[in-house]
């Protein structure tokens, strides 16, 4: 591994964070931080890590992309590469690239999808720089191809999400009752997708009366998770239960199902069943719209800052950190959690 402090090899630190992703995020940028940020890197008193950002889709991504900024920052001793991969792989696998033409010495990849990611990884494992992957997994036999993962259980979300309405149900005494079930993916292929996926299918296979009616990409977005959910309603006229794979989906899913004049919430037509836990998505728990919200914990930038001065004073690392998480539904009183909610 190149040493960062008095390194052997001059990194050209050209700043590629996308200004407009950061002002959203509240954050102040302009040229002269950029050449002054520059060539302080250039001589070597900066660790500088590349960051491969799935995109801008959802809160949730906001968030965790200002966890990154505030966490990779002069003070904390770091000089951030950041690059927006707009949803497109091919712009991701772009972005690796430049990061080890550039010679930065930590490579952080949130992938889009799970494949299709080893001739990129074996470039930087050539040039012997550390690949972290954050809060989605890659798929391949090859694990030296990177060098740990921090993020979240996705398939143990999807799993406690089943058991929760399996426990909704039985409080009922609706265990043996037939409950029609809708899905509203993410994007298909990407780890947050097929964990909770599967993990919802892992309890759902012990219940001959959950019937799956139909599961569809509403891409992690509100809007296609009205555009999906509006369809559903259209083609399905008795659902139960609505999960949506995220709370942005959920969101879309609300507004599809108010505007056909039907009512969420335990006493209503359906429920809905949702994953992130953000802020606005708690306080849609609070209001009966969500009935539970399983969390997926966003701040990852001090995560992998802990992983990378661990690998700084070469001490090991696991490969695998999963995040603490929990979840909310409409049975909790929320209001304090929600109102010390940062993101």
């Amino acid at each position: 591994m190149k040493r960062v402090f008095g390194r052997w090899m001059p990194v050209v630190a050209s700043l590629t964070m996308i200004c407009t992703l950061l002002t959203g995020c509240g954050f102040e940028y302009n040229s002269e931080t950029e050449t002054e940020t520059a060539d302080v890197s250039q001589n070597g008193q900066f660790i500088v890590v590349g960051i491969a950002q799935v995109g801008s889709e959802s809160d949730w991504r906001t968030t965790n992309t200002k966890s990154y900024a505030t966490t990779f920052t002069e003070e904390n001793g770091y000089h951030l590469l950041f690059e927006d991969g707009q949803q497109e792989q091919e712009n991701q696998v772009k972005a690796v690239r430049e990061f080890i033409l550039q010679g930065v010495d930590y490579i952080v990849i949130d992938p889009v999808v799970e494949t299709g990611w080893e001739s990129v990884l074996e470039e930087a494992r050539d040039a012997g720089i550390p690949v972290i992957l954050v809060d989605r997994q890659i798929s391949t036999d090859d694990e030296s191809l990177y060098t740990c993962f921090v993020g979240s259980d996705f398939t143990l979300e999807g799993q406690r999400a089943g058991e929760w309405l399996e426990n909704y149900l039985s409080d009922r005494n609706m265990n043996e009752d037939e409950i029609n079930i809708v899905t509203l993916q993410g994007t298909l292929e990407s780890s947050a997708q097929l964990g909770r996926t599967e993990g919802f299918a892992k309890i759902s296979r012990y219940h001959d009366n959950w019937n799956m009616l139909d599961a569809k990409s509403g891409e992690f977005t509100q809007a296609k998770g009205y555009e999906v959910m509006a369809e559903f309603l259209d083609l399905y006229p008795d659902i139960d239960v609505v999960v949506c794979e995220n709370d942005n989906m959920a969101f879309g899913a609300i507004e599809a199902i108010e505007d056909a004049g039907k009512e969420l919430g335990p006493n209503g037509d359906m429920i809905i069943i949702s994953f992130d836990a953000i802020k606005a998505g708690m306080e849609e728990v609070m209001k009966g719209n969500i009935a539970v919200d399983f969390e997926c914990n966003p701040l990852l930038g001090p995560e992998v800052d802990a992983i990378i001065q661990k690998l700084e004073k070469g001490e090991k690392i696991g490969k695998v950190t999963y995040v603490s998480e929990t979840y909310y539904d409409f049975t909790m009183d929320l209001e304090n959690i929600v109102n010390k909610r940062i993101y």
